[in-house]
């Protein structure tokens, strides 16, 4: 049985008290147990992990456990370890500079509904951007920002992400979750009363989750919102040149940047989701970004 397999059952709380109730019922190994012998203890699916996991292989009618000094060592190290170094995870917290970051994305957010905060965003954009639409078509330009930010919101996410705190909360979740089941399935109202009692203590989870998922997007739509406001500014302003008035699209065929292409979506914003969405896609598989 590989170490790697069993250190991975320990992390779950719900498969230390399956691997104990194997030990004992099955003589500290020296027996050979049957789904029969645990089933009012283990759950259908605790059996078929430990099977499929090794610590359990068949032996003539029935399983033995495999290695059973070395399962006990270590499941009896793990049980000295204090309970708080096993599933206490530490609290995500943004930084000021992330909090600032909000709040900036609020504020040019609230573009979408003041014309004289888009105008002042779209402006200054202008300045940078207005030189390249003299050079490039109107859908050109769009195919340009939707790559820049796309690789900016991309890189953005590598760095940002914090994977390895999002691991923390999904394994405590779910093996939360697989405790319940179990204990469940075997009728234990004692076990489901103090694992309802840690799912509460354990709420705070959502909402590190929620704050490490979103701490990236935060920070791509500084970039994002100020770019879709410039081409809202752009087409609805009347700032586009004479000959850049719309597309030729299949099937619809020649159609104003706009004119409603997807039901109440302009024909640009459809031009900007499916060259960002492409974008996107191609700079993830280039740079092997984990999403």
């Amino acid at each position: 049985m590989p170490t790697e397999q069993l250190e991975m059952l320990l992390t779950d709380p719900s498969m230390q008290e399956a691997i104990s109730v194997i030990l004992e019922r099955s003589n500290d190994g020296r027996e050979e147990l049957e789904w029969s012998d645990v089933s009012d203890a283990l759950s259908s699916a605790q059996w078929g992990r430990l099977i499929e996991q090794e610590v359990l292989v068949s032996a003539g009618a029935g399983f033995t456990v495999a290695e059973p000094e070395g399962v006990r060592a270590r499941l009896e190290t793990d049980d000295r370890r204090p309970s708080s170094n096993r599933e206490t995870i530490e609290p995500y917290r943004w930084s000021a500079l992330d909090k600032a970051a909000g709040a900036t994305a609020v504020a040019l957010f609230a573009g979408y509904w003041s014309p004289q905060l888009r105008d002042v965003v779209a402006s200054t954009e202008s300045v940078v951007l207005g030189p390249i639409t003299e050079i490039i078509p109107f859908y050109g330009i769009i195919v340009l920002l939707s790559i820049a930010t796309g690789l900016y919101s991309t890189v953005l996410q590598s760095r940002l992400t914090d994977h390895e705190k999002i691991q923390q909360y999904t394994q405590r979740m779910e093996a939360l979750q697989n405790r319940k089941q179990a204990a469940e399935e075997r009728g234990d109202d004692e076990a489901l009363k103090q694992i309802r009692q840690e799912q509460r203590e354990a709420a705070g989870d959502q909402l590190g989750l929620l704050k490490v998922k979103f701490r990236p997007m935060v920070w791509t739509m500084l970039v994002t919102i100020p770019v879709f406001l410039w081409l809202r500014w752009k087409v609805n302003g009347g700032h586009l040149g004479a000959g850049q008035t719309g597309l030729v699209v299949p099937l619809a065929g020649h159609v104003t940047w706009q004119q409603s292409l997807v039901g109440p979506m302009s024909t640009w914003i459809v031009w900007y989701f499916l060259c960002s969405m492409a974008s996107r896609q191609i700079i993830q598989k280039t740079l092997g970004v984990q999403r």
